[in-house]
């Protein structure tokens, strides 16, 4: 396993994923209107974002297995908010933890951010069982914050600073 910049290569694995609907029920974006045009435009614009960093999780033949991500990365109040999407034949096999290990030492020692944030649908709960285990703190939940499809949901709030980050490396 590996994170690297996403590859235009990567593109129709991401697309299984995004069309998925096991995958993207939970999303806040709608994906099924996902196309390769677009899916290749955030590819090559990735590269050049300075606000976000959308990598690529792969497993050891190179093969595209998610996104990790830090977007709006915010360098006066040292934050960025952390997203992950994984292919269906990616999860339950560690990628997940791997990825966010990867993308968290990249936030906190290089980019020397001091808090990464996330939120998620409160009835995400399998993600939400990935996160509080890998150690990011609940911080609170907004009701009925969103409308998917002409319903309210309610979003779960999470963080981890960087001193939290490093007592959990020990």
């Amino acid at each position: 396993m590996e994170i690297r910049e996403l590859v235009l290569e990567d593109t129709y694995r991401m697309l299984e994923w995004m069309k998925n609907k096991d995958i993207t029920q939970y999303f806040r974006f709608d994906a099924s209107n996902a196309c390769v045009e677009s899916v290749t435009s955030f590819i090559t614009e990735a590269k050049d974002n300075q606000t976000s960093c959308h990598r690529a999780v792969v497993d050891n033949q190179n093969r595209y297995m998610g996104t990790v991500s830090l977007k709006n990365i915010d360098f006066e109040n040292n934050s960025a908010e952390y997203a992950i999407s994984l292919h269906m034949d990616a999860q339950g096999k560690g990628y997940a933890k791997f990825a966010t290990d990867n993308i968290l030492a990249y936030a906190f020692d290089e980019l020397k951010l001091n808090r990464i944030y996330l939120n998620v649908l409160s009835e995400n709960k399998r993600a939400i069982r990935f996160y509080e285990k890998y150690g990011f703190i609940f911080e609170g939940e907004s009701i009925d914050h969103i409308v998917i499809n002409g319903k309210y949901h309610s979003l779960k709030w999470y963080r981890l600073l960087s001193r939290e980050w490093r007592i959990k490396q020990r």
